[in-house]
């Protein structure tokens, strides 16, 4: 492997040398695998990193923390980069793509300056850090004795904002207290110190700003400001320098981005009580901007999420409280990290529920489609097919299609499914549950051989889960062999679905004689009325791999049709895979 990997980045390397040579420029592609807010913990990092891999690189972001990179490489390269050493585990899975412009002065490797944007050459070892290269120490504005008058009249407040700004700088690890005693001064001479200023150990009112200017610089490069929304009946601070207000569609409030930031915010006013609060819930993690990973959680009368994926990370949170549902979403994109979580926290501080409430009303004329929940577009599966139960315990049998290149696998929307056995020349998965189910019914399968033009049904999600429910789809039995005259496979005289692949095919007593397979014609046509099944042998031999026991086929005489859709609508799920 690690031959492999070393000739799949010398690959990477030749292509990109030869690529800025074409285009003389820099591609501007990195893997971002970790921050420090503390220039020296960066460093010392980034060190480590270095004696592992190669084209580790150093950068100051422009929320003051500094970032660990890989690169450069070309997009694509640097994706594969990403995929190689997260299955390595080589990088944090939190690892994500950035680009140059995010990126500031170079302070790893020491001295270089790849992208021409100044080099901080503070030393690696724990000692004071040095005022920044090519600055002189300033004489202060004020006299100690002046700043420290002037520091008399902070608030308790304004007091922790400095040391929190000292600490997102790398100056103060010590507790957030308001307390300005020998550990906060010392943090304050460093600060002063490497920012070129005389090191008095107490800022004075033009340093104070300074400090706080660059602590807020995220929140004013996105302009955070005070937005009351009199008819959500919600007053909190929003960056509305990268989003403006757009329509109200209840329960919510839309707005979108103006530029090419691609952040959104969602103001959440509704009336209701604890049922209310877990619809929506339930209804939000059903939506496109909330991604499927990330912790989630609902208690009492609040409830938080967190999505992440897909280019975006966002935050919903709600609270229910005297009638009223109050909340908000924030969504913005990856790779932004310290900046997001900057916002996120000023809008949760600032958050102000008011007496008013959105009407329910409020968006009725707006268009619709079964795609869109008030205006959100609702998350969907980038392929769904049917699947059974085949034991008791919840292991489901479906098509190898339904579960490739899958990021999870859930049974309908919610149930997770891993994959506990595959195969790949058949074209059958089985799938086991997060947790023990508990099926409604379970396949009984049919070892022997169907006879030939005896009726069979298929249970199946025709339409993909369109229908929220199986359907039966009736056919014959035509031969006991495949196309091409393989074994373990039976040819049906019957019209299937894409999405009915995966469904159990039943005989007419009611038990299992076999999979639906989806059609490979292989660049022919085939007759619509042609379809193939794994036989109910087969799908035998995959249960007991699995580690399971099939129930064996116990009906003697003919099922009623309303028995037979009975045992369908018990049996037959939804497999859903996601990206």
């Amino acid at each position: 492997m690690t031959r492999i990997l070393v000739a799949f980045l010398f690959t990477i390397s030749f292509g990109l040398r030869a690529a800025i040579a074409q285009q003389g420029a820099d591609p501007g592609v990195w893997v971002q695998i970790e921050a420090q807010p503390s220039l020296r913990e960066a460093q010392e990092r980034a060190q480590a990193y270095a004696g592992a891999l190669p084209d580790v690189n150093g950068f100051r972001l422009n929320s003051g923390w500094y970032a660990i990179v890989i690169g450069p490489y070309l997009r694509a390269d640097a994706e594969q980069v990403l995929r190689v050493y997260r299955a390595e585990r080589q990088i944090p899975s939190d690892s994500f793509i950035t680009f140059s412009t995010a990126l500031g002065q170079q302070f790893w490797p020491i001295g270089a300056n790849v992208l021409n944007r100044g080099a901080i050459t503070a030393p690696v070892q724990p000692e004071p850090e040095q005022p920044q290269a090519g600055l002189t120490l300033q004489a202060s504005d004020e006299t100690r004795a002046q700043a420290l008058q002037s520091e008399r009249r902070l608030s308790a407040q304004e007091r922790k904002d400095l040391q929190t700004a000292l600490q997102a700088a790398g100056f103060y690890n010590a507790t957030i207290d308001g307390a300005f005693g020998q550990g906060t001064r010392r943090s304050m001479a460093d600060w002063q110190r490497f920012n070129g200023f005389e090191p008095t150990g107490v800022l004075t009112t033009a340093q104070r700003k300074v400090l706080m200017d660059d602590y807020d610089a995220p929140l004013i490069s996105v302009g955070m400001q005070r937005h009351v929304d009199d008819r959500a009946g919600i007053s909190m601070d929003l960056p509305l320098g990268v989003v403006a207000f757009d329509r109200y569609e209840a329960p919510f409030a839309h707005f979108n981005p103006t530029g090419d930031l691609d952040a959104r915010v969602l103001l959440i006013s509704q009336e209701g009580d604890r049922n209310t609060l877990r619809a929506l819930y339930e209804v939000m993690q059903s939506l496109e901007i909330v991604p499927l990973n990330g912790p989630r959680e609902i208690r009492g009368n609040r409830f938080s999420i967190e999505g992440r994926g897909n280019g975006i990370v966002s935050h919903t949170q709600a609270e229910l409280k005297d009638g009223r549902i109050k909340g908000f979403t924030l969504v913005w994109p990856e790779g932004d990290e310290a900046r997001r979580s900057r916002v996120l926290s000023a809008m949760t501080n600032g958050f102000a529920p008011l007496d008013a409430v959105l009407d329910s009303s409020a968006g009725v004329t707006a268009s619709q489609s079964v795609d869109l929940m008030s205006g959100l577009r609702i998350r969907k599966p980038r392929l769904s097919r049917s699947g059974f139960f085949a034991d008791p315990s919840g292991l489901v049998l479906t098509v190898a299609e339904a579960v490739q290149n899958c990021g999870r696998i859930t049974l309908d929307d919610d149930q997770d499914l891993e994959l506990a056995h595959s195969d790949p020349d058949l074209g059958v998965a089985v799938l086991r549950p997060a947790r023990d189910l508990a099926p409604m019914a379970v396949a009984a399968l049919n070892d022997a051989p169907p006879r030939l033009q005896s009726e069979v049904a298929v249970a199946g999600y025709s339409y993909e889960g369109a229908l929220g429910a199986p359907t039966l789809t009736f056919g014959k039995v035509a031969d006991l062999r495949g196309l091409n005259g393989e074994s373990g496979v039976t040819r049906l005289s019957l019209a299937a679905q894409p999405g009915d692949a995966g469904g159990p095919v039943f005989d007419d007593h009611g038990n299992v004689v076999g999979l639906l397979l989806p059609t490979r014609t292989e660049g022919r046509t085939l007759p619509r009325d042609v379809s193939l099944a794994a036989a109910a042998a087969r799908l035998h031999d995959l249960l007991s791999k699995a580690g399971a026991t099939a129930q064996p086929a116990q009906e003697t005489g003919q099922v009623s049709p309303d028995e037979l859709n009975r045992r369908a609508t018990g049996m037959t799920v939804l497999v859903n895979c996601w990206d």
